[in-house]
């Protein structure tokens, strides 16, 4: 890449314009004379976390480091789940959201990766976002930066040749849509030159007691997420909670204040056996509650891997959008208590630019085809019932 064009490339978004002077003013700043450890960036959500989690054990050696000397930066999504999930490694999160758009915090996060002085920088996030993970491996300027080629189209073309020219080393990982669990041991194969299997996802979780009461074996129902599209019809989940209190197990919903709208609907159904948690569980005692579930159904969101993480019966409902990058996972590194279901169509790999929906508030055709019988049944077998 010639000079002019490292200096004024084409193709680039405004917000990359609008924070190219943070760069000029992290150059200024000295790192310090002898470099040590590494950061491993992870500006990812809570479901990506759980699937990297086994990976990352390798890393100390991998790297020839201590897990003391490599930092985890990741997003303050998890980082109340930090101290259990990573205990050994340091870990800081940020902000993701603030990085993308506030300028100022931009410039203080960059500076501040930048003084640490980091060795190396590491990410092996297939999907990532330039502005986020590859902007914060080149402010470190450590002395090697690896990273995986990532998922490229025509509208990040320009952005990623930009930054993948300031990596030091640029490991491909395989062609979409490979799932990320794979991606993280090929990624970690590259680095160490040996055969690295890939492991089923994991994360350790200390043995703790159930935040709901004793009593009557529960499932958990998880029918939230960021993305509404995604979410299995409120309405299904009821028909499978019904069956389960029929079948005499307890239905445990959980949720963040933004599932509040369901409340009503479960005082209307005035039954003992349902334990409303919606907006009351911190992010910890909600992974307790996951860990003792006689089963799990959520949608293809972060509580639903986290409950695969850490070894629930986890029924999770799937969409088409990327479909096989993150759910299913692969038979190589399914645990034998997670079933995933999906109702395959000719639409998917839309990358959740769904064409058939009236509403940006609908369910993904793909997500609300799936039948409330199917997840019964599936949730039946894993409770052993």
């Amino acid at each position: 890449m010639g000079l002019l064009q490292t200096l004024f490339p084409r193709g680039m978004r405004r917000r990359w314009w609008m924070f190219r002077p943070i760069d000029a003013i992290v150059a200024l700043f000295p790192s310090p004379a002898v470099k040590r450890g590494a950061v491993i960036v992870r500006m990812d959500g809570i479901g990506d976390m759980v699937m990297v989690r086994a990976a990352l054990e390798h890393y100390p050696q991998a790297l020839g480091l201590d897990k003391s000397e490599i930092t985890i930066l990741g997003c303050h999504s998890w980082n109340s789940l930090a101290a259990e999930v990573f205990d050994g490694f340091k870990v800081v999160t940020i902000d993701e959201h603030a990085f993308e758009k506030k300028w100022l915090y931009r410039l203080k996060i960059a500076v501040w990766v930048k003084r640490q002085g980091f060795k190396m920088a590491l990410c092996d996030m297939f999907m990532r976002k330039t502005l986020t993970a590859d902007t914060l491996v080149w402010a470190s300027r450590a002395d090697e930066r690896i990273v995986c080629t990532p998922f490229i189209t025509d509208r990040t073309r320009a952005e990623y040749t930009w930054y993948l020219a300031k990596a030091t080393r640029v490991i491909e990982t395989g062609p979409y849509p490979t799932h990320e669990g794979l991606r993280h041991f090929t990624f970690l194969q590259a680095l160490t030159g040996t055969r690295m299997p890939p492991e089923v996802p994991r994360i350790p979780w200390p043995e703790r007691e159930s935040p709901i009461a004793a009593g009557a074996p529960y499932v958990v129902m998880n029918f939230g997420s960021n993305e509404p599209g995604r979410r299995w019809p409120f309405e299904h989940f009821i028909a499978v909670a019904q069956h389960a209190l029929r079948a005499g197990l307890r239905v445990v919903f959980v949720g963040a204040a933004q599932e509040a709208f369901a409340k009503p609907v479960l005082e209307g159904l005035n039954h003992p056996g349902i334990v409303d948690t919606i907006g009351g569980l911190k992010l910890g005692q909600l992974v307790d509650v996951l860990k003792h579930a006689a089963c799990v159904v959520s949608n293809d969101t972060g509580p639903g891997h986290l409950a695969i993480g850490v070894g629930a019966p986890t029924v999770l409902l799937a969409g088409g959008g990327h479909f096989g990058c993150f759910v299913p996972y692969p038979e190589q590194i399914r645990p034998p208590r997670a079933v995933f279901l999906n109702v395959e169509m000719e639409c998917y790999h839309c990358l959740w630019r769904c064409h058939k929906r009236h509403s940006p508030q609908e369910s993904f055709p793909c997500v609300a085809e799936i039948t409330a019988d199917s997840v019964w049944a599936a949730v039946k077998e894993l409770a052993g019932l």
